[in-house]
């Protein structure tokens, strides 16, 4: 997928004008990125209108419209969206309190190197994680980890012609899988490769 320039995007003034029927547009579009594993981790696909989108509230909420500000917010996001040989996808830890969290996110640590994907018939994925910056330390994970999936050609094929694809965590504290993902959801990942 290619990556956003400027002139992708909206203008606050635009941006302002269709921010509705957009919005509206991305929720509809994310619901089938977005893939629960088990109860408290949930894997949201990105792709380049999901990147567009956090870009441009990025902008609207911060006022941003010098070229070096929105140069800035490109940069930062436009890694997020997928090459053509892999998913990228943003991995979030919920639990309904703050302390249920931090006890959890303490026994979760290195649950993000345990994420993976199985497309049909091949080997299981691990995802390559936080590839931008560290996001646990000795006492704790993260509650959001940026997830890269990098498949061979077989799996690209495979997935082109409609081939199940399952995505699970297999960290000791939490062993969860959705085998295989929803329909909607494999036709939307078929859409990011090449």
């Amino acid at each position: 997928m290619k990556h956003l320039t400027r002139s992708d995007l909206y203008s606050l003034e635009q941006y302002a004008a269709v921010r509705v029927p957009f919005r509206a547009k991305v929720i509809a579009h994310k619901k089938a990125r977005f893939v629960p594993v088990g109860p408290n981790a949930t894997l949201q696909f990105e792709d380049r209108l999901t990147v567009q989108y956090q870009i441009q509230e990025m902008l609207r909420v911060e006022r941003l419209y010098q070229a070096d500000e929105i140069q800035g917010e490109l940069d930062a996001y436009n890694p997020l969206i997928p090459d053509g040989d892999n998913w990228k996808a943003t991995l979030l830890l919920e639990y309904a309190s703050a302390e249920e969290r931090r006890d959890h996110l303490a026994q979760l640590i290195h649950i993000e190197d345990r994420v993976w994907v199985r497309v049909a018939y091949c080997d299981a994925v691990y995802a390559m994680a936080d590839e931008d910056m560290a996001r646990e330390n000795q006492e704790k994970t993260s509650a959001v980890h940026f997830l890269r999936f990098v498949l061979t050609p077989t799996m690209i094929a495979a997935v082109k012609t409609g081939a199940a694809i399952a995505l699970g965590i297999d960290h000791v504290h939490y062993h969860h899988a959705v085998d295989p993902i929803p329909e909607d959801a494999r036709a939307s990942l078929a859409t990011d490769l090449d």
